[in-house]
């Protein structure tokens, strides 16, 4: 066994690497950029090597760098986690020929299903079922979009080299192809460096549901059984669970064999993930009339593993080690069994509001569930932050994974939705109470799986308010009290609690609460008695009002009773807006200072800014140009991902203020657009 390695990545997967290898008793030595000089993994090592600056191909990328660093520090073997160069053939080439030990598949594996052309002509070898589409070499974009068009629509685009949901365009329709083909392409390239695509009929109904598998180098191989990861957005898995609803036995064994059968084409070593997009054609009430067929291989460990090492009781990474190592697998196929229910939530940076567009910022608050035991425990919490650390935009926003297990899918369920309400996250936009939303919805709790899950239940996953503006209001109100009695001190003169000689008196709130205001009166009887009556924006519904009363906690709860109703919330002001958390939801709140917000005026319209730091790809329209609401004006391209900018309103482009290729911060002012009325 390995007495040191090297992990070549960072924050949550470089942390998960270093718990095994610590417990096994193997030294680690990290790798770090620029922005990850004080990053958490950098902590979790025994050792840490600065490698560059801040983005990604100055840093992480820079293979020679990693193993000048591994020989430094006396390294045996490089363990290079999941995205940048886990799947890149050259690297684990260099590791080899520098006398480094490269923890996954050989060369030639990755090499061989890195090309997804490549290991769509392998796997059809193999026999191993197989989506219909074009594969071929030529990217010529009009034989391209005949290929398309003889496939018929709807069609999918993806990038050969890629992975991650990136590069990858759903077409319904012939005349849309040039433009997402362009884009595909644009993204690719800037991905991968290879902007080769391929073109496969897209799936009614799918679901996603993919098989872990396990090589080594003494002819063995075995699957872990199957995860199901149908809830996407972007192409990109939002919650993943093993084992998947409504597998049959017959089934299981089926796309196991099957995607042994593909590992062993190419002479797979480690751990291994191969993809199948599999059909309904009986809907979701008849699962056993599913059928499975090759999407891809990933040819590294996956976000999702530790689904698979719940249900399993096994560590995938030791695995890893141990096989890297030169051992044989440590179990037999007929060893293997599934026990329980495990299902994972990928907490994100992103606004699940606007298009889950990624976001950045400072974690100020971020607080995290009770968890237990590591492998197989009921809650575990992968992460590579710290409350303080800021989420940059030159890496994936990914900022946690959830892991719940429980002896059935439905109580897996139940302790999913009470670790996310114990997640407090406050400092910048996350998918939490999204999250919530999902995991609550009739049609996930009744595994009504496919991958357009949440397009199709968008009315009860968009645009919910899951707290209200009483128990909000109550709440700020609540807060607000305890920290001027905590300012006030002893100091009776200095206190404002209402207290009057003549008895009762009053004090008047405002709030901003989901865009609109609201006012709030809080009366204060005899004897420390208060009453409380909130007024929603007009046209909202009726006052609350009732008996107030609340007592402070440790760690931010107040224990809050209003209006007969009793909760305990957990609340975090951020200037004027205090973050409200609860078992039923959590919100955000403004407190308006009545005073100093007196004569203000609305902001300045007619601009469009940057939502983050990026660069700009392209400008669909030129000044002068007249635009409807909703049409996209620009291409931004920022973490990893491009982002469309629509028109908001009616009006004619005045100037752009940027040209292709121009980094932005976040708020800039990309263009200037007149209002139609105004033009």
């Amino acid at each position: 066994m390995f007495k040191k390695i090297l992990i070549a990545n960072r924050g949550e997967i470089a942390c998960r690497v270093a718990a095994t290898a610590h417990r096994m008793g193997i030294k680690t030595v990290a790798v770090y950029s620029d922005a990850d000089a004080h990053a958490k993994h950098v902590a979790a090592c025994d050792e840490a090597v600065h490698i560059g600056a801040s983005t990604p191909k100055e840093s992480y990328l820079r293979w020679e760098r990693i193993i000048e660093a591994a020989k430094a520090t006396g390294a045996q073997a490089i363990h290079p986690g999941y995205g940048f160069l886990s799947e890149n053939d050259e690297f684990a080439q260099a590791c080899a020929k520098a006398g480094l030990v490269f923890i996954g598949p050989p060369a030639s594996a990755i090499q061989a299903m890195g090309l997804k052309a490549e290991s769509k002509r392998l796997m059809e070898q193999a026999q191993v079922p197989l989506v219909p589409g074009y594969h071929g070499a030529d990217q010529d974009p009009a034989l391209l979009q005949s290929e398309a068009d003889r496939i018929g629509y709807p069609v999918l685009i993806k990038a050969s080299a890629g992975g991650g949901g990136k590069g990858m365009r759903v077409v319904e329709h012939s005349a849309d192809f040039a433009a997402a083909l362009a884009s595909c392409q644009r993204e690719a390239i800037n991905s991968f460096g290879n902007d080769n695509v391929l073109i496969e009929k897209y799936v009614q109904r799918p679901r996603h549901i993919e098989i872990q598998v396990f090589g080594d180098t003494h002819g063995n191989c075995v699957y872990l059984f199957e995860r199901d990861c149908s809830v996407q957005r972007r192409h990109q898995k939002v919650l993943e669970e093993a084992p998947a609803p409504g597998m049959t036995p017959e089934l299981r064994a089926r796309m196991g064999e099957a995607a042994v059968a593909a590992a062993r084409a190419v002479n797979y070593v480690g751990a291994g993930t191969v993809e199948f997009i599999v059909e309904q054609p009986g809907g979701y009430e008849h699962p056993e009339q599913m059928k499975f067929y090759f999407m891809e291989m990933n040819t590294r460990l996956q976000v999702e593993h530790p689904v698979t090492e719940a249900i399993t009781g096994q560590d995938l990474v030791e695995w890893q080690l141990r096989v890297a190592s030169g051992e044989p697998l440590p179990c037999k196929q007929e060893d293997l069994r599934i026990t329980g229910h495990a299902i994972e939530a990928r907490i994100c940076a992103e606004n699940p509001e606007n298009h889950f567009l990624p976001a950045t910022g400072t974690l100020t608050v971020y607080r995290k569930p009770h968890c237990t035991s590591f492998a197989r425990g009921e809650v575990r919490f992968d992460d590579g932050v710290r409350e303080g650390d800021a989420i940059s935009p030159f890496y994936d926003p990914m900022i946690a994974k959830l892991i719940v297990h429980g002896d059935t899918r439905e109580q897996a369920l139940a302790r999913l939705d009470e670790a996310l309400a114990q997640t407090h996250i406050v400092g910048l936009a996350n998918n939490v109470q999204f999250l919530r939303l999902v995991a609550r919805s009739p049609a996930f709790a009744n595994a009504q799986l496919d991958t357009a899950l949440i397009q199709r239940e968008a009315a009860v996953l968009f645009g919910q308010e899951l707290v209200g503006l009483p128990l909000a209001a109550a709440a700020a109100v609540a807060q607000t009290l305890l920290a001027e009695q905590r300012l006030a001190g002893t100091d009776p003169f200095s206190q404002r609690d209402g207290w009057r000689s003549h008895g009762r008196t009053q004090r008047r709130f405002a709030f901003e609460f989901g865009g609109a205001q609201a006012s709030a009166v809080l009366t204060y009887q005899g004897g420390g008695a208060l009453d409380f009556a909130v007024q929603p924006p007009e046209g909202h519904g009726a006052a609350t009002s009732g008996a107030l009363a609340f007592k402070a906690l440790c760690d931010n709860r107040i224990e809050l009773e209003f209006a007969g109703e009793r909760t305990l919330v957990s609340v975090y002001a951020q200037g004027e807006t205090e973050h409200v958390f609860s078992a039923r939801g959590a919100t955000q709140i403004v407190e308006i200072d009545l005073l100093a917000h007196a004569g203000e005026v609305a902001a300045e319209g007619g601009r469009l800014t940057a939502p983050m730091p990026g660069k700009v790809v392209s400008f669909a329209v030129q000044a002068g140009d007249k635009v409807s609401k909703g049409q996209p004006l620009a291409v931004m391209e920022a973490m990893k991902m491009e982002h469309t900018i629509a028109a908001p309103f009616d009006g004619v482009v005045a100037e752009l203020l940027y040209a292709p290729g121009d980094q932005l911060t976040e708020g800039a002012e990309l263009l200037k657009l007149v209002a139609a009325s105004a033009a």
